[in-house]
């Protein structure tokens, strides 16, 4: 239980990382180191979603035959549907936007933008979770290895997101261990998240296949939905796009390399 428990903290400890560097960067992140980092973001999300996520949900569903993509498919639809529910349910506030998302309220900016991480978050969570969970199934098929390069690869691109989220918050007036603190519990979803769906493993092992699809679906709505669009977002640049080739390429090796 020790390795499962660190492995769930691992996500959490790369935003908290991430988050640090308000204490090292004065003047924010450079537009361009911004794109970069959320397209690398992008990229490892992605390719977390496909090799340790969609593919695992598919072969564990071989039995069925030609219909084997049908939980992946179902579960995917769902998680895609999960989100956008949320995304309308929640307000948030979204880098580098005024206008707030969701239901009005009278929330202040700097929360509203924690929300909005807190959403990104939640997939994630569920991913490692999921994971873990099927990691404790003897017929699952995923392996600790495979288990800790998800959370090894979510960590990285956890690492910009703390970043990206206590800089603007220290740019609001909030003081540097304030930003610091809710850089980083922005992230604490992850591991709460996960924790609880490992203690359900015997409960959700039937519905692992669809239950991975359904992580896979959440995190590819935030890529497209938010994190592509902000790395495209301003003065033409390919940084973005360059930052999405090496996440994609780094968490597809650490998968292969350690699954």
């Amino acid at each position: 239980m020790g390795n499962i428990i660190l492995g769930i903290m691992i996500p959490f400890l790369g935003t908290a990382a991430g988050a640090g560097c308000v204490f090292f960067l004065k003047n924010g992140i450079r537009p361009l180191v911004q794109k970069a980092l959320l397209g690398f973001a992008s990229g490892v999300m992605v390719a977390a979603s496909v090799w340790s996520l969609l593919i695992p949900a598919m072969d564990m569903s071989e039995h069925m035959g030609k219909l084997a993509f049908l939980p992946a498919a179902v579960g995917f639809l769902l998680g895609i549907g999960f989100l956008l529910l949320l995304d309308r349910a929640i307000p948030h506030l979204h880098m580098g936007c005024e206008v707030p998302e969701g239901p009005a309220c009278a929330l202040r900016k700097s929360t509203m933008l924690i929300l909005a991480v807190t959403l990104h978050n939640l997939p994630e969570g569920m991913a490692v979770g999921v994971m873990f969970a099927g990691m404790l199934s003897e017929n699952s098929g995923i392996t600790a290895a495979g288990a800790f390069a998800l959370s090894i690869g979510i960590a990285i691109q956890n690492f910009p997101e703390g970043a990206i989220i206590s800089m603007p918050l220290k740019s609001e007036g909030l003081g540097t261990n304030k930003a610091f603190a809710l850089g980083a519990l922005s992230g604490i979803v992850e591991p709460i998240g996960a924790l609880a769906t490992v203690l359900l493993y015997r409960v959700i092992v039937p519905f692992l296949p669809y239950l991975l699809a359904f992580a896979a679906g959440a995190m590819i709505y935030v890529v497209v939905e938010e994190l592509i669009p902000e790395s495209a977002g301003g003065e033409h640049s390919n940084i973005g796009t360059i930052g999405f080739a090496a996440g994609f390429t780094i968490m597809m090796i650490l998968d292969v390399a350690l699954g």
